[in-house]
């Protein structure tokens, strides 16, 4: 059994973003080498609305997808395509942007907000495909409960059962997992898969010779065929992320990410002539 190594730990930096929305930004620009084919990560871990209720108003996105998951907390949104909805606790809304679409996101003030955006790369024979959503709603989502532990497949597969939702462009595995303090557990995954959790509460042990790594903090692995965790007193709750990487180019502008700058300055010069929408 070839258990994965840590390659990389990352903590986040606190950042604004949208028109003052206050996040973690726990990986992006400088980080896609490591974390093909995923782009960036926010996490959102706030009990205070001023810190999020200005929200993300109507902005761009193409060449990628945006995946939306909500631990706690309710997040309004829309698009130009005419879709629109809510996202509550326990729901996921994968968003893919491909040609073009402008769309915003307007948290609503609760009692708390926890959760996370993930940007996830398109294969360059994709960047320009038909817009579309998905919106996983919690109940929808299968729960595995095992000894100790509890895992919610949003998509890809965990053993036997299937994710609420499948990528198209891209087959990302996304577990949220929930362990019992002192809890073991593992998955066997693809050795050449990119893999990486990012951890909202308690501690663990990722190696049985490691050492204990805390919350909000993503921890990237090496190559191999299993993932291993051991949960610290107080349990833990994280996040699983795993797919193969595209080893391709990438130009990144803001909330659009392409292949070559030449394929961006198109972008933003259909965006100023409004023929960004296709």
């Amino acid at each position: 059994m070839s258990i994965r190594r840590i390659k990389r730990l990352v903590t986040g930096r606190p950042s604004v973003d949208g028109a003052g929305v206050k996040l973690v930004r726990v990986f992006a620009r400088d980080d896609t080498g490591d974390f093909d084919p995923f782009l960036m990560l926010d996490a959102f871990d706030s009990t205070n609305p001023e810190d999020y209720v200005k929200g993300f108003p109507w902005h761009p996105h193409r060449g990628i997808e945006t995946i939306t998951y909500l631990i706690k907390g309710e997040i309004e949104h829309g698009d130009s395509l005419g879709n629109k909805g809510t996202i509550y606790d326990g729901d996921c809304q994968w968003m893919t942007a491909g040609s073009g679409i402008i769309h915003q996101e307007m948290p609503q003030p609760r009692e708390a907000i926890l959760g996370c955006q993930l940007w996830l790369n398109l294969p360059r024979d994709q960047k320009m495909t038909e817009p579309a959503y998905g919106d996983i709603k919690s109940e929808d989502i299968p729960v595995v409960k095992e000894d100790g532990a509890e895992v919610r497949v949003i998509s890809g597969s965990y053993k036997d059962t299937q994710g609420a939702f499948q990528g198209r462009y891209v087959a990302a595995a996304y577990l949220d997992v929930d362990l019992a303090a002192g809890q073991e557990w593992s998955l066997q995954c693809d050795a050449e898969h990119t893999l990486f959790v990012y951890i909202f509460s308690g501690q663990a042990l990722f190696h049985p010779d490691g050492e204990w790594i805390g919350d909000k903090q993503a921890v990237l692995f090496d190559k191999g065929e299993t993932f291993w965790v051991q949960a610290g007193k107080d349990g833990i709750r994280f996040v699983l992320l795993s797919a193969r990487p595209l080893n391709e180019p990438i130009a990144w502008g803001g909330p659009i990410v392409m292949n070559t700058r030449e394929e961006l300055q198109l972008a933003f010069e259909e965006l100023r002539s409004n023929t960004f929408i296709k």
